[in-house]
């Protein structure tokens, strides 16, 4: 007996929706960004190309999108949604970031400044 060809709702969508956190937008917007990652690594396959990974599952599909899907239902792809101390907290280290890049800038200034006077 051969094995069945999966269908769109194999993995069951019910599934998939409580790996994201039972939203449709982000199930989708996740399983997108994920199917285009898999394009990008075939065709990159040859170019010497080794940052993209590849699909983390075997299956009977050829399709990025139902392989991004059951990467999700296999745990092999994972989402997680930042709470608002994580963003809160890394707004202010790319603004301290930011803040060091100017003070450097200024020192530099202030030392080619002193270069220049003397």
């Amino acid at each position: 007996m051969s094995a069945e060809r999966p269908t769109l709702v194999d993995p069951p969508i019910e599934n998939l929706l409580h790996k994201v956190g039972d939203s449709k937008f982000t199930l989708v917007a996740v399983s997108a960004i994920r199917a285009r990652e898999i394009n990008e690594y075939y065709n990159g396959l040859g170019q010497g190309h080794g940052a993209l990974i590849p699909p983390q599952v075997t299956s009977l599909s050829n399709k990025s999108l139902s392989l991004a899907l059951e990467e999700l239902y296999q745990g092999k792809l994972e989402f997680h949604r930042p709470t608002a101390e994580e963003i809160e907290a890394e707004r202010l280290q790319v603004e301290a970031l930011e803040q060091a890049r100017q003070d450097a800038n200024n020192d530099l200034d202030a030392f080619t400044d002193a270069l220049r006077d003397a």
